[in-house]
């Protein structure tokens, strides 16, 4: 049982400092109140609970899904979320996308996008600012994913946000971000990413001017750390490095806007109040953030390229044992001393899609044409590797042990093939000349 001095406290949001405060600890049940004694002792559901509060249950897996896996939390709120849940109506989803989804006008061959412009002139925020670049799988039935690029100059304000379709995995790559959330507060700058579990409401704030970055919407399980097998108990990403938002609440009535994505159609309702309202919660189903430059990369310190898998930060599993619904992949700083080794990635066809995005500095399999903000996709079979310009480095240099230093590329990598919207497909922002990277490899042949 909780006791008060176990409890971590915030307060409302508009007396927040600029971050509030975290609780750590990946998949942890934390409890956390806003006012004290917001939360009840030993109970979950009082017949009066305290302060006058309701008492919610949101449960992000089935009630009996097994003990180890189940995921739920208990909110405390001013009011319930059926006073948020009434009088939808549908609205233009804008470039937003579902799977399934079929509007692909490109040939299936390697594909890249350079950043998609930041808006200016008309406001535009975190939700109108959503670009879906490829979705795969279907929502309906959980499974696959769609990944989604996204840019804004301004906040969404009294504007609210409900993805009933899938977890959004958010990759911050211009300018930090401020989520306010049921559960709290949470910051994120370029190099960390948040995790905002399905039906979490929520609206985005800018920090420090304007933002893009990447998200990846998640139809399947929830992510959850990879096993490490092998490895043993340590590096990769270590639980106590993702931290999660101690409670925090808005109180005001007045007019506001929630929106609600759903079997891929997006609905809006008016409110009179803010859905943010929960003064205390206890549970493991809450948003969580991550810095990513804690991960500990584990390499190969003989010789040979690694396989791209042991960079993963997340995993949502699917059915087939030992391959992914979807894995958030990183390629970070990291020491490369391999002897006898092509040390850039091997050219490779993979029966997964690849979708890849680039947070800062270079990548060093493309050291030219793939920029910060750019996106590129391999799907299944699809080969790729290295350029011209790397491979000709790589495969003349002194093998000195060297580090790679300001870099921060990632993957989204499924088990789906992956569809371009028609957004993506457009061609002003598909690069045409990608596939010219290539067009220097020679015939080194010799018997």
């Amino acid at each position: 049982m909780k006791t008060e001095e176990h409890l971590i406290r915030g307060g409302r949001m508009e007396h927040a400092s600029p971050d509030y405060g975290y609780i750590p600890g990946f998949g942890n049940t934390h409890s956390t109140e806003a006012e004290a004694g917001a939360l009840p002792i030993g109970r979950n559901s009082p017949q009066k609970p305290p302060l006058g509060l309701y008492a919610e249950q949101l449960s992000g897996t089935a009630f009996t899904a097994p003990r180890a896996d189940n995921k739920r939390s208990w909110l405390y709120r001013i009011l319930p979320s059926v006073k948020h849940g009434t009088g939808f109506e549908e609205v233009d989803a804008g470039m937003l996308r579902t799977a399934p989804c079929r509007e692909s006008t490109l040939p299936s061959m390697q594909l890249r996008w350079q950043p998609v412009e930041l808006p200016s002139g008309e406001d535009v925020d975190f939700l109108s600012g959503l670009r879906t670049m490829t979705t795969c799988g279907n929502a309906a039935i959980g499974e696959g994913i769609a990944t989604h690029a996204y840019v804004a100059n301004a906040s969404m304000g009294r504007r609210y946000f409900h993805n009933a379709d899938g977890e959004m995995l958010i990759v911050p790559q211009e300018n930090s971000i401020k989520l306010l959330t049921e559960f709290g507060i949470i910051i994120a700058s370029p190099g960390e990413i948040v995790v905002m579990p399905k039906g979490v409401k929520f609206r985005v704030d800018l920090v420090e001017g304007p933002i893009r970055g990447y998200v990846c919407e998640n139809y399947g399980v929830a992510m959850t750390l990879p096993e490490r097998g092998p490895i043993g108990a340590n590096c990769l990403a270590n639980a106590r490095d993702f931290l999660y938002p101690v409670a925090a609440y808005e109180d005001f009535e007045g007019d506001c806007e929630l929106y609600l994505k759903a079997q891929g159609r997006l609905f809006r309702t008016r409110l009179r109040q803010s859905p943010l309202d929960v003064v205390g919660w206890h549970g493991n189903y809450a948003p969580y953030k991550y810095d990513l430059r804690r991960f500990s990369p584990v390499g190969a310190t003989l010789f040979d390229h690694p396989d791209p898998s042991i960079y993963t930060v997340l995993t949502s599993p699917s059915p087939v044992h030992g391959t992914a619904n979807v894995d958030f992949v990183i390629f970070p700083e990291r020491w490369l001393v391999m002897e006898d080794s092509f040390r850039p990635p091997w050219y490779h066809m993979n029966v997964m899609s690849e979708f890849m995005g680039l947070i800062y500095g270079v990548y060093d399999a493309k050291p030219g044409g793939f920029v910060p903000g750019g996106m590129s996709l391999h799907n299944s079979l699809i080969a790729h590797g290295p350029d011209t310009d790397a491979f000709a480095k790589a495969s003349t240099k002194s093998l000195e042990p060297e580090k790679l230093s300001g870099t921060m590329a990632f993957m989204f990598e499924t088990r789906f093939v992956q569809d371009p919207t028609a957004y993506a497909s457009n061609l002003e922002r598909v690069d045409t000349s990608y596939p010219d990277c290539w067009d220097g490899l020679k015939r080194n042949f010799r018997v």
